[in-house]
């Protein structure tokens, strides 16, 4: 049973939300950034990260995972973490400088409604936003009726006030009557202030008042200059005690924890106008007028929606939540078991796992995927038995190796009597360099890392540089799905092995071979250093003979470790080998590798030390590191 406790333990280990999560960060079109010109920063947005890495790592069930999400704020039972869960609807790109502000609007709705649809049932709904569905029985009418049902749903923000509707204030009750009593006082202070000041300002010249009365730095230069003029001396000392007095209030306020806040669903519109379909999607051309309802292709009835009692919200969103998570709703277990199928497979049992409609890939399965999503259920919707049942199949253990007989019969695999072997995706490039050298940096959730980035890229913005910060290398080194996403300048090595746009959902990546990866493995600094530590910490630690490891003068930490002494080109191969590819080198490996150090050395005239970097950068690009087969 090895083979069963080692997935039992993978499954258990943090490093699992990590991974699975990141699939679904890819689903949703997760990044930190609004894009447009300016592509600001969506605050917080790294809390719906870690939201989704530790529901995967909790194997919270996907039912409620979908229920979160879209009805975070109007569940029995809102907690801070159902809150960060309605992050999922502040995740789309938005233009604060829209041309047409009320097409903007319907364009983010537009977002969301393609997004749910997609994602949780498999459907291209939004093909009916300006007529009826061309393939799939979809008219116009369902695509407004599921728009109502998410017409409470602000707009991410306006020009003016661009976090009020996205950041959602979860501090404790003590820091928040904090706050509360310290604002008050503040009012209290300010008020009586003004009054004072209105009696001063009545005996000012027209001149004088007038300008109090426009902005607020000249109402200040007015009074700081001539209210004390213009007021009883009794009155003055009381106006300049209320200035003290709200000075140490401001003070009291600067030493206040700060509050706590997460991206999500902070307003909501209380009293939504009627739901009319648009002629041709024209938001400027309302037509009927339509009620909330779902897709009539479910045969399913008119929702009943009732308000929330604990929230001011109207349920709308709840009983779509509902619908979506239901047992008896069949299309979404299938969505979500065949996209367990494809992460595990290379692809789904339906290809296409964005859309299983006629214009979709049928499936090559389907008793299997109705199988599969029926024990998704029996399970309580939880992941992890799912991810055991299909890794201990025998289908799942298959060699990659080639048969001329199922070649012949099959050669795309349809039938899976074979492995398909697969390119290591972006995160896992990246993360295994720095695993394989030791310094890989485990450390989990908290707020996004920024690379070390060239000019040269950072000059590609129309504000070079703009918005991209500057981490400690010890945070630099940890797993590339805590990378800053700024959608207008995303991290070069992963977009070179196809890091997904993350403009819209991603349900499968590419997964090309092109001439920018291979020059991004042999020339990016990145690689580079990480070869020269890998270098430094082969050459740290020699083996006895009982297979014990003796450390050297070098250390198995990022930027600590240097190679003081050569040691002996063959062992050097044979370490570097073994610690990237975790197997023994071969005759022919050694002999090449100790025939590539003495060129390099003898012919180029490089040193030991940058010869041995090189070989570990030439074995960081063999194809048996950077495929699995």
């Amino acid at each position: 049973r090895a083979f069963e406790r080692l997935i039992d333990e993978l499954l258990e280990s943090p490093q699992y939300g990590e991974r699975w999560g990141r699939h679904w960060l890819d689903l949703v079109r997760y990044a930190e950034t609004n894009s447009f010109e300016r592509d600001g920063a969506k605050p917080n947005a790294w809390k719906y990260r870690d939201y989704v890495i530790r529901a995967f790592n909790d194997d919270k069930p996907y039912d409620q995972f979908i229920r979160e999400q879209l009805a975070g704020d109007e569940l029995p039972k809102v907690t801070t973490e159902t809150l960060t869960a309605t992050g999922y609807y502040r995740l789309g790109i938005w233009d604060d400088e829209p041309a047409d502000p009320l097409q903007s609007r319907y364009d983010e709705l537009d977002d969301i409604i393609t997004t749910t649809g997609q994602v949780f049932l498999g459907l291209t709904i939004n093909c009916a936003r300006c007529h009826d569905h061309k393939i799939d029985p979809i008219p116009q009418a369902d695509y407004y009726r599921m728009l109502a049902l998410l017409a409470d749903v602000t707009t991410y923000g306006t020009r003016g006030d661009q976090t009020g509707n996205n950041q959602i204030d979860v501090s404790s009750q003590e820091l928040s009557q904090r706050y509360r009593e310290n604002d008050q006082q503040r009012r209290v202070i300010e008020s009586q202030m003004r009054e004072i000041e209105q009696q001063g300002i009545a005996k000012m010249p027209a001149s004088d008042q007038r300008a109090t009365e426009g902005p607020q730095r000249d109402r200040k230069r007015v009074l700081d200059a001539k209210l004390q003029d213009h007021l009883p001396r009794p009155q003055w000392r009381d106006y300049s005690e209320l200035k003290n007095q709200l000075k140490q209030v401001n003070a009291e306020a600067q030493t206040l924890p700060p509050r706590e806040s997460v991206l999500g669903l902070a307003r909501h519109v209380q009293d939504p106008k009627p739901t009319y379909i648009l002629f041709r999607g024209n938001p400027h051309a309302p037509s009927d007028e339509v009620s909330p309802g779902f897709p009539e292709l479910f045969s399913d009835p008119t929702p009943e929606i009732r308000a929330p009692e604990q929230s001011e919200t109207l349920g709308r969103r709840l009983a779509l939540a509902d619908w979506i998570g239901s047992q008896d709703n069949r299309l979404t277990a299938r969505v979500m078991a065949n996209r367990v199928w494809q992460f595990h497979f290379g692809r789904g049992i339906v290809e296409s796992s964005n859309n299983f409609g006629r214009l979709g890939t049928p499936p090559t399965h389907p008793e299997l995927l109705d199988w599969l999503a029926q024990r998704l259920i029996d399970e309580g919707w939880k992941l992890k038995p799912l991810h055991r049942l299909i890794m201990t199949s025998q289908t799942y253990q298959l060699s990659s190796a080639e048969q001329s007989r199922g070649a012949a019969i099959d050669p795309a695999n349809e039938r899976l009597w074979r492995f398909d072997p697969r390119r290591l995706s972006a995160e896992e490039v990246r993360d295994s360099i720095l695993a394989v050298n030791g310094s890989l940096n485990l450390e989990q959730y908290g707020p996004s890392i920024y690379p070390t980035l060239s000019q040269e890229v950072l000059a590609g913005q129309s504000r070079p540089g703009s918005g991209w910060g500057k981490s400690t290398q010890d945070q630099q080194n940890r797993r590339s799905i805590y990378i800053h996403i700024k959608r207008s300048l995303l991290h070069p090595l992963l977009s070179a092995f196809d890091f997904p746009e993350p403009d819209r959902s991603c349900e499968a990546r590419f997964a090309t071979l092109q001439p920018g990866q291979a020059l991004s493995l042999l020339n990016s600094d990145f690689v580079h250093e990480q070869a020269a530590h890998l270098a430094a910490v082969v050459a740290a630690y020699t083996t006895d003979t009982a297979g014990a490891t003796k450390t050297g003068t070098a250390t198995d930490t990022a930027g600590t470790a240097d190679i003081h002494e050569p040691i002996d080109p063959a062992e050097l191969v044979r370490r570097v080998v073994a610690r990237v590819l975790a197997r023994p080198a071969t005759a022919d490996e050694i002999a090449d590798g100790v025939r590539l150090l003495d060129e390099l050395n003898n012919h180029f005239g490089l040193d030991y030390h940058r010869a041995a970097q090189l070989y570990c950068l030439s074995v960081l690009n063999w194809n048996e590191f950077v495929f699995l087969d």
